[in-house]
């Protein structure tokens, strides 16, 4: 299996954020106005800067995009750092490789069950 790190993460983020940079600016080129009018405030609304002051794993990318679009680019050990904060959390609820699974199919069918319950009622 693939094993990569935070910096390497941090680094393929960045090319993609970049790119995406590129993409906004090729279309502020062909018609001015549009990155400032509606490309920045959409994409400001979807990385979530308010309200979390911390960034998901989901924000990252956005806030990493938003960095490029800006006049300096993210700094990626700091992006590495973050990475490693977030998935640091999950890595101590993975279960390490080749050990046992404790778990009956019926408990994990329903574990899974309700993880998927993105309503707010559980």
């Amino acid at each position: 299996m693939l094993q990569i790190s935070a910096q390497q993460l941090a680094e393929l983020l960045s090319g993609i954020a970049r790119a995406q940079a590129a993409v906004v600016l090729g279309l502020e080129t062909a018609s001015p106005g549009t990155r400032s009018n509606y490309v920045l405030p959409a994409i400001q609304n979807v990385s979530h800067l308010r309200d979390h002051p911390n960034p998901t794993l989901i924000d990252l990318p956005v806030r990493m995009l938003l960095s490029y679009m800006g006049r300096v680019g993210p700094d990626i050990d700091a992006v590495a750092r973050e990475l490693e904060r977030l998935l640091g959390a999950n890595a101590e609820r993975d279960v390490a490789p080749g050990a046992p699974n404790e778990e009956t199919p019926s408990q994990s069918a329903a574990d899974t069950t309700s993880s998927l319950d993105f309503s707010g009622n559980g």
